[in-house]
């Protein structure tokens, strides 16, 4: 393990809290890092997962971050986090799983499909815009009315240019420090504070809920120019498992969280939905009622 302080060190949460108040960014970076380190050596893949991810998270933002971490540190991170990928976690499954499966489905199904998570992410949002930096997270319930109606008719150019200024907000909200560095968090009743960070797993919710916008948006210009159809993305369909959450705050495996377990319930039963006779009034419906859900909740 590569020696990264030279006094005897603390807990993370004290590491972090100092080089926080220092904003040194790096010494954030490396605190997670060395974390992952150590988890992966005892075993501990889903925590080796979580904190080398949000490694490489800090120093892939800023090129002034990437400088001082090094490429000794940053090219044993990328390396570890490689070997992670064939391991089975539920970090790696689920998204290989769901991919597999949306090949059943038509490409119109599978960007309901995304829709549908997207609706249940809008009260996690809501919550989440209160936090400096995140007030874009606020703007999910109306992204997701939006995308529904312009499934059935063109959006109109003030709804067109809204969900593209969206993406660019969640795009600007992974590169900064309001995301990865302040440590930002809501309290949550009867279980432990989410950071905004723990929306980091699996890529990122807010880098695939942009991603699946950005689709859905190439899809509204390519209909209108009369153009092959782009194929839907898959990334946002498991993303409402928020792994990075339960990983941090639990001491067993993500997937043994009952919040979890039910998210995934939803995720399969909304394939078996999709992949019967179904109308927009029916999506609609399921839409509206997901938009209210509390994922969170036991």
């Amino acid at each position: 393990m590569f020696k990264l302080f030279g006094k005897k060190e603390g807990s993370l949460e004290e590491q972090l809290a100092e080089c926080r108040q220092k904003k040194d960014w790096a010494g954030v970076a490396k605190a997670y890092y060395q974390s992952g380190v150590a988890a992966m050596e005892k075993g501990e893949l889903n925590q080796a997962q979580l904190w080398l991810s949000r490694a490489d998270t800090i120093y892939s933002a800023d090129d002034r971050i990437y400088k001082k971490v090094g490429e000794k540190l940053m090219d044993d991170c990328s390396e570890r986090m490689g070997r992670l990928e064939d391991a089975p976690l539920l970090y790696n499954n689920v998204p290989a799983r769901v991919e597999e499966a949306a090949e059943d489905l038509g490409d119109a199904q599978v960007r309901v499909w995304g829709l549908f998570t997207l609706a249940r992410l809008v009260r996690l949002g809501e919550r989440l815009a209160v936090l400096p930096g995140c007030e874009v997270l606020g703007k999910l319930g109306w992204a997701v009315d939006t995308v529904l109606k312009s499934f059935q008719e063109p959006p109109t150019e003030e709804e067109f240019n809204g969900l593209r200024d969206i993406c660019s907000a969640l795009y600007e909200l992974g590169d900064s420090p309001a995301f990865w560095g302040a440590g930002s968090e809501i309290e949550i009743p009867g279980g432990a504070p989410l950071q905004v960070f723990d929306l980091n797993g699996m890529m990122g919710v807010h880098l695939e809920i942009d991603a699946y916008l950005d689709a859905h948006l190439r899809m509204v210009m390519a209909l209108s120019q009369g153009e092959e159809l782009p194929a839907p993305e898959t990334g946002i369909i498991a993303q409402a498992l928020l792994p990075d959450y339960y990983v941090r705050t639990g001491a067993g495996k993500p997937e043994e969280a009952p919040q979890v377990k039910a998210e995934l319930e939803r995720l399969w039963s909304d394939h078996r939905f999709l992949d019967a006779d179904i109308t927009w009034e029916l999506v609609a419906q399921k839409v509206a009622e997901y938009k209210k859900l509390d994922i969170l909740a036991e």
